[in-house]
């Protein structure tokens, strides 16, 4: 399968060519693959060892490779390509100040690729194979689930050439992050096309309530995924963060923030709706609206 997706800034169509691409479609397209090699490659075990190897000073020898063969913009990044210390140290990588511009409204965590449901419950219309995605069995907490069950829902998908740094996508009082412990599936929509509640509900995460001054509350997931050894939190809890203000940041792989917000309070941006009733993915970057305040 090709993946594609609508570049907001340019309404151009792309493809995306994903490391690893074969790998992929073998593990999670192959009967053998599925049922010999994933339940291996999604072990914590696994994706930390890996971690720790893209952590050694001999790694940055697998840079110039990686931002050549994906084109990924260094002129953005504070550090140039030669005074990075790991591949980590490059993948998670601290962008100049105005690299990005916050926008009006409810704003992207990250840079990444955009679903966006009016509902939680309008998933299963988009990822229709496989078994059903509840809200349940995603944030596994009853009392969320009772304030969330009719909330709107947005995925940013961030692939391995995506700045990899999340942020806060409005103001509030930001609490203690929940740690639901969890799988390593990839994220890539080779992997979610069959999979996506099993990637999504087994995969780690953790769960912060984002408390506004009169636009309710907002649930800002980050989810980790295949060779993303860990969730690293950059913010301090029960205090008042900004919109764009930095949250934390993913090691090496691809990975996702989940949005959970009241549809009363912020309306979905048309084009992000319209992309995702097509089945195509919207690319933003970080601090693009992606709601408007009602």
């Amino acid at each position: 399968m090709d993946i594609k997706y609508i570049a907001r800034a340019t309404g151009k169509i792309e493809v995306e060519r994903p490391p690893a691409e074969g790998l992929l479609k073998f593990l999670y397209g192959s009967t053998f693959g599925k049922l010999a090699v994933l339940p291996i490659a999604k072990q914590k075990a696994i994706t930390k060892r890996y971690g720790k190897m893209m952590s050694t000073k001999k790694s940055v020898e697998r840079i110039p490779a990686f931002v050549d063969s994906l084109n990924i913009d260094m002129s953005e990044s504070k550090k140039s390509v030669n005074e990075f210390q790991s591949f980590n140290d490059f993948f998670y990588r601290e962008l100049k100040a105005g690299a990005r511009k916050i926008g009006e409204g409810l704003v992207s965590a990250g840079d990444g690729r955009v679903l966006a449901f009016e509902k939680v419950s309008e998933v299963n219309s988009f990822y229709v194979k496989g078994k059903e995605f509840t809200l349940k069995a995603f944030l596994n907490d009853d009392a969320l689930l009772k304030k969330h069950e009719n909330s709107s829902m947005i995925i940013v998908r961030l692939a391995p050439n995506d700045y990899h740094r999340y942020h806060f996508p409005f103001n509030g009082i930001a609490s203690e992050s929940k740690k639901i412990k969890g799988s390593y599936y990839s994220v890539s929509p080779i992997a979610l096309q069959n999979n996506f509640t099993k990637v999504f509900c087994n995969n780690k995460k953790e769960i912060c309530t984002l408390t506004t001054d009169g636009h309710g509350e907002i649930l800002v997931i980050p989810v980790g995924a295949t060779m993303v050894g860990s969730l690293n939190t950059t913010f301090e809890a029960n205090t008042l963060v900004e919109k764009g203000q930095e949250m934390g940041y993913f090691a090496f792989g691809g990975s996702t923030v989940v949005l959970i917000f009241d549809s009363k309070h912020f309306k979905i941006d048309a084009d992000l709706l319209l992309n995702t009733k097509n089945n195509i993915e919207t690319y933003l970057h970080m601090g693009d609206q992606l709601a408007s305040v009602v």
